[in-house]
């Protein structure tokens, strides 16, 4: 093992045997990456080579080729690097061959051939990530030894990885899959890279949460749950409540501060719609999901606490709907018996309905963070906005306290009549609108984007919805209004007629509605709040957002994500 100068981690180098050639393996440490390449010197004319000398900067993607040509424009000489990085290296084992390995060819100059094998993270086109492997020969079984010895203590070291976990799995969700879903394709994940688990069927609604108030919680490294954003949203409301309970903070105090959570949440999605899957790690995937959770990933995630009249009603982390969407998941829990189907139906019944309701909101705009909801800058792996805006909303809870600030801060007004009202923590994005409801949303920076659709005509609103699932600007519209901001309250006109004791900073200067409704619409005076996909009791709310209270087992949206790997299967079929 060489020693590098200057009190950089060593790095280990051998020539090790892959496929039919010899090649030299590279530990480094320093860098942080296995790497492998042809030590013979590249080919000149018409034949390629697959191994040259690595550049002295690290390559940016983990297969990286450089062709050349001559003067007359023809190809010369090919290169290409093959390396993985160490933080998504899987697992390490010994590889035993059977005798029919032994029998062949290649292996027969060898007195006792050895082999450890890798298994590492291949990347794929739309997020998509799936585990592979690549095989190792040494002739030495001292030397095969040292490598397997010198990769588990380079895992062991990497204290992101869970190793303790305790499994949700919801067998009732979406298309009734979970069960099957994390057994034949999460658990020998798991199994692959030692990480134990205490499996958890729910039986009934609130299972996970009420049993998270039991469980020893400091015995895991993370929670996961096998199923749709209901599921997710179950266990969400346990850790954060456990988290309050423990430290002594009363959740009902619509001011209160938070406690942060450090425990992390893995999803595995197997669901309707998996939407909180899809917006942080881009594609609902369980392959891909159950990856990022041994690799230790870690994103974190704003939470919107809900109270009314000093009484705490839900937490959300992604939709928040009253109008439009708040009336389709209504309609839609009366019709569990057609399955998934049911949002569709109901949705296009909502839509004919046309309803719009009447109503004040008022809000604190969000100006600790930059940016705004028109932006085209998206929330990404990384994303430097919400790293941004987390330090200085930490400088200003400190300087002035969270109550003083907003008590002084300015709130806004607006009163009307809403087809819908709608306030996101994140895009929304899912495989039938990929740029979800607010494309420029961040993950963490302590914000939701708050969208107002006004009253307007039906082909105004479709023109709206149709624009989800396109690539046009869904905020350009008079009828549609978007904000950023870190807190606000919504009551209706029959609340603020009935309700005299809700506590509203708009209800001073909220004036007469007209109360006419066209023939078109019922005259339906409240509508149902839609948060995470669960009906709230009350219309008059006031909402608050947390900053980066919770973490998953997530990295964001990756940038530019195309169809790359370490070691993709062309590159084994060439070498082997």
């Amino acid at each position: 093992m060489e020693q590098p100068p200057g009190g950089r981690r060593p790095r280990l180098v051998s020539v090790l045997r892959l496929g039919q050639r010899s090649w030299e393996v590279t530990l480094d440490e320093e860098r942080g990456r296995l790497a492998w390449r042809d030590p013979r010197p590249p080919r000149r004319g018409g034949e390629f080579s697959l191994g040259v000398p690595f550049p002295a900067f690290p390559p940016k993607q983990p297969l990286e080729e450089a062709s050349y040509r001559d003067s007359r424009g023809g190809p010369a000489w090919k290169q290409e690097n093959c390396f993985v990085p160490t933080s998504e290296i899987i697992a390490v084992e010994e590889t035993e061959l059977n005798k029919k390995q032994r029998n062949a060819g290649k292996w027969q100059k060898m007195t006792k051939p050895h082999a450890f094998t890798v298994y590492y993270v291949k990347k794929a086109r739309n997020h998509r990530w799936r585990c592979s492997d690549v095989t190792f020969w040494c002739v030495d079984e001292h030397l095969c030894n040292q490598w397997i010895q010198a990769l588990k203590e380079l895992l062991e070291r990497q204290k992101s990885r869970p190793k303790q976990l305790l499994v949700y799995i919801n067998p009732c969700g979406g298309k009734r899959q979970g069960k099957r879903i994390y057994e034949q394709k999460v658990a020998p994940l798991f199994s692959l890279a030692s990480i134990s688990t205490d499996v958890v069927i729910t039986e009934h609604a609130n299972h996970a949460k009420d049993n998270l108030f039991e469980v020893n919680i400091n015995k895991y490294d993370g929670v996961v749950c096998v199923g749709g954003d209901g599921t997710f949203s179950e266990v969400m409301h346990g850790l954060i409540g456990r988290m309050q309970k423990d430290s002594g903070i009363d959740q009902n105090n619509p001011k209160a501060p938070l406690v942060q959570c450090n425990i992390r949440i893995g999803i595995i999605p197997a669901g309707s719609t998996d939407c909180i899957c899809y917006s942080t790690v881009g594609i609902s995937d369980p392959v891909t999901s159950a990856l990022h959770i041994i690799i230790g990933d870690c994103q974190p995630l704003d939470v919107s606490s809900v109270h009314h009249n000093n009484t705490f009603l839900k937490y959300s982390v992604s939709l928040l709907g009253y109008g439009f969407y708040g009336d389709i998941l209504k309609d839609s829990e009366k019709k569990r018996w057609m399955g998934p189907m049911r949002y569709d139906y109901s949705g296009f019944k909502t839509f004919l309905s046309h309803h719009y309701y009447e109503g004040t909101i008022s809000f604190q705009p969000a100006k600790h963070t930059s940016g705004s909801p028109r932006d085209k800058d998206s929330c990404r792996t990384g994303c430097y906005i919400c790293k941004k805006s987390e330090q200085q909303l930490a400088e200003q809870h400190k300087a002035c306290g969270l109550k003083r600030e907003e008590d002084e801060e300015e709130w806004k007004v607006i009163k009307g009549k809403f087809l819908a009202i709608n306030a996101v923590n994140m895009s929304c994005a899912c495989p039938r609108s990929p740029k979800g409801l607010s494309p420029a949303a961040h993950l963490a920076d302590g914000s939701a984007d708050l969208i107002l659709v006004r009253k307007c005509s039906r082909f105004d609103f479709l023109r709206y919805l149709v624009r989800h699932t396109n690539q046009d600007d869904q905020f350009d519209f008079s009828f549609v209004d978007v904000y950023r901001v870190k807190s606000f309250q919504f009551t209706s006109k029959l609340s603020e007629d009935n309700e005299s004791n809700v506590t509203d900073i708009g209800k001073k200067r909220f004036g007469q509605f007209c109360r006419d409704h066209p023939a078109c619409c019922c005259n339906i005076a409240n509508s149902t709040w839609n948060c995470d996909g669960e009906t709230l009791d009350s219309s008059a709310i006031e909402v608050r957002v947390h900053c980066q209270l919770m973490k998953l087992f997530a990295r964001g949206i990756e940038e530019n994500c195309k169809d790359e790997a370490a070691y993709s299967q062309s590159s084994v079929e060439e070498l082997l």
